[in-house]
């Protein structure tokens, strides 16, 4: 009965035996998975209706303000663009306005020249006259408009101090002589006047 017993031959691992194997693994694995808890697996639990509920409102919340933003953005680059062109539409000519400039200084230091002189040059000086009328009248109908300030107190913003004289018979910083016409287009300065500024006599 020993001798049988020894002569019997151990099973030996083979196909039959690797699925045997592998049907008892994934048995077990069944049973693993049924047993395991909820939440096992690492991962949390399902957030509650009030978390949800605060989510979104957070959400809501943040594209309403991301909206909001966006608007206002918009609302702003809008108005900037409006007023750039109204600026250039005001100021478009303010290169050409300081181009004339010169000829109508030109034509005001002709009419100088030729006051007091005898009456063979009255035509002349009448064609000149009514031809700065016009220029200026024109000028005028763009909203180029002069600055003449003899007289009046001295303006750092629309004057430009060509020298100090004493001068007892008007007040200190009076404007007392206007040596170049300072213009203005759409009550923005183009070209200052260069004046003469009194001020008070030494010792005074």
């Amino acid at each position: 009965m020993a001798e049988n017993e020894q002569n019997i031959p151990e099973s030996e691992p083979g196909e039959g035996g690797n699925q045997r194997q592998a049907a008892e693994a994934a048995a077990y694995a069944d049973t693993a998975a049924s047993t395991q808890p909820e939440g096992a697996d690492g991962g949390s639990e399902e957030p509650t209706p009030e978390a949800l509920m605060a989510a979104l409102e957070n959400d809501l919340n943040a594209a309403r303000d991301a909206a909001l933003r966006a608007q206002a953005d918009a609302q702003n680059i809008k108005r900037r663009a409006e007023q750039d062109v109204e600026k250039a539409r005001k100021f478009a000519l303010e290169s050409f306005c300081k181009e004339l400039l010169p000829v109508v200084d030109n034509m005001e230091r002709a009419l100088a020249v030729t006051a007091g002189h005898d009456e063979s040059v009255k035509p002349i000086i009448d064609g000149l006259e009514l031809t700065l009328k016009s220029f200026v009248d024109a000028l005028r109908k763009f909203h180029i408009e002069p600055i003449d300030p003899e007289g009046q107190p001295f303006d750092p913003q629309l004057h430009q101090a060509m020298s100090l004289v004493e001068n007892a018979d008007v007040e200190p910083n009076t404007v007392i002589a206007v040596m170049q016409k300072g213009y203005t287009l759409n009550a923005r300065l183009v070209r200052p006047a260069m004046v003469m500024v009194s001020k008070a006599p030494t010792g005074e």
